[in-house]
């Protein structure tokens, strides 16, 4: 009888404890660092997506997950952000001739974007 088997389908080892064969699963003491949206992502996967949260962090791949999910929704934001601002003609010159008004038109491009972000790739069943 074997000791240990590797399934490769969810790629975890089991080893035999007696009876039943229970999956070799190890803690890892190192704090994961992931952004706003990361932290985001997380939450609510807590929260609304239990499964797949118990899923990602069984087989180690939460924090490589909500590291992607950060960076990509942080480079969605700076696309959003420039694309938005050439549409609204938010420019330098605005910056320079109107500061309290281009910041006005800036924040609310800025929560704009950051709605549009929450909305698809943090608040999703992907």
């Amino acid at each position: 009888m074997q000791n240990e088997i590797y399934d490769e389908k969810n790629g975890l080892t089991y080893m035999l404890c007696g009876d039943y064969y229970l999956p070799e699963l190890a803690l890892i003491d190192i704090e994961p660092t992931y952004g706003k949206y990361g932290m985001l992502r997380k939450s609510y996967l807590q929260e609304h997506r239990k499964a797949k949260y118990q899923i990602l962090l069984l087989q180690g791949k939460l924090v490589e997950h909500l590291n992607q999910i950060d960076a990509e929704a942080r480079d969605r934001e700076e696309q959003l952000v420039k694309q938005m601002m050439e549409k609204e003609g938010i420019t330098e010159e605005l910056k320079r001739q109107d500061n309290m008004e281009w910041t006005r038109r800036m924040n609310t491009l800025c929560h704009d974007a950051e709605e549009m972000i929450l909305t698809e790739m943090i608040y999703t069943k992907g």
